[in-house]
């Protein structure tokens, strides 16, 4: 790399890589009163990746190199759109649609970087720490007829497409080794193509296959016909038609509407799923109706909300930890101080140590920091 080049990329990936550790606590903090204080931290962060893109769009790499800086202009442009997003001040009934676009802005910024993890630095951010040292085994050389990497089934030439999903296979899987299947569902208004990205990490290094189901409307069929129960089941099938998925560890997870709907189709009698983990949404009073509470008993549900959830107010979901356990589930219930309604990434760790013994980090059996279980 020519030394002038060097001190561009050096300048550059610095800012890059800050900004997205900077989305990541923004992500996991968001609640409206904290707002001006995330945006406050926010702004020397994003101004500092405004002075290194400039740098990269000016810079005049080696030829080799010429892919590499197109492709981190473009991700780092998109991070930027997110900071931007984020940072401009909004009237009250426009601010949570203006973060949202945002976070919409940040994940294209991952699928646009994803592509250059071999490149240390980037390697490094997506995955787990105790895969820093291992990043030349994440990314072997790829084998023939092996299906790995991001997989987008629908329309993925429109991020807007509704009924597809992301699906994302390890690198190094061999072609052969049986994984467990964690399936993800959005919020409202989201799609798997971009919630995918909250669990990818710890998939690359621990190894599972991960899907992510986008709803066939704006959020999944909670009310009138389960038009997304029959696509979610089909979706499983396909992927296990496809890779071997251990079927005794099938975890069905979700944020918000997917926590909600997660238990809502989880737990009708076709179900494939053998763990659940919603977060930050409510028992439907469907599951009365449909017979799910009957079908709840003994069935393993580890359940996230947070004290400062303003959607759903922390009592609906010690009111759905009662009725579980009154159901015979097998429940962990997690309330976490600091948690408003959104999602809680550092809590995948705690999920992966519970739904499957062999996707636990050593150590993780001591972890239970910054929210109380019961």
């Amino acid at each position: 790399m020519a030394d002038d080049y060097e001190a561009v990329m050096a300048a550059a990936v610095g800012p890059l890589l800050a900004t997205l550790d900077g989305f990541e606590q923004v992500q996991r903090r968001l609640h409206p009163p904290e707002l001006p204080a995330l945006r406050a931290a926010m702004k020397p962060v994003g101004q500092r990746l405004a002075s290194g893109l400039d740098g990269i769009a000016a810079a005049s790499p080696p030829e080799a190199l010429r892919g590499f800086n197109d492709q981190l202009l473009a991700g780092g442009r998109s991070l930027a759109e997110a900071f931007d997003l984020f940072c401009s001040e909004a009237a009250a009934e426009q601010a949570i649609m203006q973060v949202l676009a945002s976070m919409g802005a940040f994940t294209r910024s991952l699928e646009q970087l994803y592509p250059l993890r071999t490149f240390p630095p980037l390697g490094r951010f997506f995955v787990e720490q105790e895969f820093h040292d291992r990043l030349d085994e994440l990314d072997p050389e790829p084998r023939e007829g092996v299906a790995t990497g991001v997989h987008l089934g629908g329309d993925a030439n429109d991020r807007k497409a509704r009924g597809g999903f992301a699906l994302y296979v390890p690198e190094w899987w061999d072609g052969s080794a049986e994984m467990p299947l964690v399936v993800a569902l959005h919020g409202g208004s989201g799609d798997g193509r971009g919630f995918m990205w909250s669990w990818l990490r710890e998939a690359r290094g621990r190894g599972f296959f991960l899907l992510a189901p986008t709803a066939q409307g704006s959020t999944w069929s909670m009310m009138g016909e389960d038009i997304d129960g029959p696509a979610l089941r089909a979706m499983v099938e396909l992927v296990a038609e496809r890779w071997p998925v251990k079927r005794s560890s099938i975890l069905l997870t979700g944020l918000s509407d997917g926590a909600t709907y997660s238990l809502l189709t989880g737990l009708t009698e076709d179900s494939p799923f053998t763990a659940f983990a919603p977060m930050s949404g409510v028992l439907h009073p469907g599951n009365l109706e449909r017979g799910n509470m009957q079908r709840a008993a003994g069935r393993r549900i580890y359940l996230v909300h947070g004290a400062l959830d303003w959607m759903f107010p922390v009592e609906t979901a010690r009111w759905a930890a009662g009725q579980l356990r009154e159901a015979g589930a097998d429940l962990v219930y997690r309330e976490i101080d600091d948690l408003s309604h959104t999602y809680a990434r550092d809590e995948n760790d705690r999920i992966l140590s519970w739904f499957d013994a062999s996707l636990a980090l050593p150590g993780d059996g001591e972890k239970n920091k910054g929210g109380n279980e019961t």
